[in-house]
């Protein structure tokens, strides 16, 4: 047992955490200490470094975007980027969102048709007693919005309070106004057993959306996508693979702007299970010679509130997107999704996904040293054949075909 360990010095703390652990951290003591980071979590011992990239060619609602995108995964920011690259060449995603969140109060006992009266009777009150417990919300147009009671077995009930966080995520705003609703009702005799936000943020849904014409991909593809998408609708196996591919590019931005990844992926899961079957959060289906594609999700993100203000790089980020609100962040998010899932679909159902990660991380390197379109096929099998894909080889094969071209 550890007891204390918060209240010791960082030098204590790192000299019985090797002694313990026989680990050399002397590495550490030479590093220099984040001051912010030291005082935003408990037992601070460095900083986790993850990279950091940009993907390219994502346009929503008619705006293009520079995305940034923190993840260890190699092919992710080269996927996300060709997939919005096929969107964006069919014109770009559509999206929109909504912005409210749900927090519960839960009751439980023998008398809930007495609760459930007296709440519907002092819906408004209640309500009202939410916004007096954090009034700068409403001030900034946001707040309590409404009320409703669920029945969740005989004996248990929730009361939802419904709330628009505006551009926070809200968690605090959320507690303490259901806190504040809790304190009236046991004023009240009515027993409650807890009060907490939920994040299951199925007020707080965005759907974004693109047609591709089915010869940018090819019938046979476009038609394999169409029914690789019918099978995580019905194989919770399949959809849990479909779904972590979206949620590659959706973590990715969500970290990279400072957001709860924790809670954007927990409510993400639990909405693709409200059927009582785990499906896939996006579908593809060919109509009309178009392949359509639609995610819809939980994306209660923020650009204020928690440790965003604090988060320099955060700030950064969302300066780079040039993100003026939490809805068109959300629509970016879910964007990024859809085109991450579209560059992992059609890689499974043609090349397959090992070598469609090959193809486009050679593809995103001959992209990014000049690589003339025409020559791009030619030069991605080329650097998928030689030893290594990486820039040397990219630069080499792009300068082979320039030479082959300007003698022809």
């Amino acid at each position: 047992m550890v007891d204390g360990y918060h209240k010791l010095t960082r030098k204590r703390q790192l000299e019985l955490l090797a002694q313990r652990t026989n680990v050399d951290l002397s590495k550490l003591t030479k590093l220099a200490v984040d001051s912010i980071h030291q005082h935003q979590i408990e037992n601070y011992l460095t900083d986790f470094n993850l990279p950091e990239g940009i993907a390219v060619n994502l346009e929503v609602n008619g705006r293009s975007y520079f995305v940034p995108m923190v993840t260890e995964e190699p092919s992710v920011i080269a996927a996300a980027s060709n997939g919005a690259k096929i969107v964006q060449r069919a014109g770009g995603f559509t999206a929109h969102s909504t912005r409210l969140m749900v927090g519960q109060v839960l009751v439980s006992g023998t008398d809930l048709a007495l609760v459930k009266n007296y709440v519907e009777k002092q819906k408004q009150h209640l309500v009202e007693i939410a916004n007096a417990a954090h009034p700068s919300m409403q001030a900034r147009g946001g707040g309590a919005q409404s009320l409703q009671v669920r029945e969740l077995d005989e004996d248990k009930l929730s009361i939802d309070l419904i709330v628009d966080t505006r551009e926070a995520m809200g968690a605090n705003t959320v507690n303490s106004m259901v806190e504040a609703v809790k304190r009236e009702l046991l004023a009240n005799q009515i027993n409650v057993d807890m009060a907490i936000l939920s994040n299951l943020a199925d007020h707080a849904l965005t759907e974004a959306t693109c047609q591709i014409p089915v010869e940018l991909l090819g019938e046979e593809v476009a038609e394999k996508i169409s029914l690789a998408s019918e099978y995580a609708q019905v194989d919770p196996y399949r959809a849990t693979t479909h779904n972590k591919g979206i949620m590659n590019g959706i973590d990715a931005v969500v970290m990279a702007t400072g957001n709860d990844w924790r809670a954007i992926e927990s409510g993400a899961h639990a909405y693709a299970a409200r059927s009582g079957q785990y499906r896939g959060l996006s579908t593809w289906n060919v109509v009309d010679g178009m392949l359509v594609g639609k995610i819809v999700l939980p994306l209660p993100v923020a650009t204020v509130g928690g440790s965003i203000g604090i988060n320099a790089q955060a700030q950064m980020n969302l300066k780079i997107m040039q993100i003026q609100n939490a809805k068109q962040l959300a629509e970016v998010i879910a964007s990024i999704g859809l085109a991450q899932n579209l560059a992992a679909l059609r890689a499974i159902v043609s090349e397959g996904i090992q070598q469609g990660h090959m193809r486009l991380q050679a593809k995103s390197l001959l992209i990014e040293h000049g690589v003339a379109e025409t020559d791009l096929e030619v030069a991605v099998n080329m650097l998928v054949q030689a030893e290594r894909i990486d820039s040397k080889n990219a630069q080499k094969i792009i300068e082979q075909l320039r030479k082959k071209d300007t003698d022809e």
